[in-house]
């Protein structure tokens, strides 16, 4: 565990307890992460969330894009766009930013 900017997160980055997730600490996990948070980060973050609380699991990454684009649109749920707004993963960033467990599938 470590404590970042006042944050308990796991030697990854994420976040030790999701429930201490709102939108100044998405913020904060953003910045960490050299990333500027735009309308379209929050879509993708939130979708994850919903998704996670409805599920109770993680999807991996292709069932998490087809889900996007199911929800979202095809213009959204593609690897490009995808990556465009986490360009190091799209998956593993969306939910440590959405204060999320690491998923399964991830490195």
């Amino acid at each position: 565990m470590v404590e970042k900017a006042g944050l308990e997160t796991t030697d990854q980055g994420f976040l030790v307890k999701s429930a201490d997730w709102n939108e100044a600490v998405a913020q904060q996990l953003a910045q960490l992460n050299h990333i500027t948070l735009t309308d379209a980060h929050w879509e993708i973050m939130l979708f994850i969330r919903h998704y996670y609380q409805q599920f109770k699991h993680l999807p991996n990454a292709r069932v998490f894009t087809k889900a996007i684009a199911k929800t979202l649109g095809e213009d959204k749920g593609n690897s490009r766009y995808l990556h465009k707004l986490f360009p190091d993963g799209p998956l593993k960033y969306a939910c440590k930013l959405a204060g999320l467990p690491k998923p399964p599938t991830c490195l």
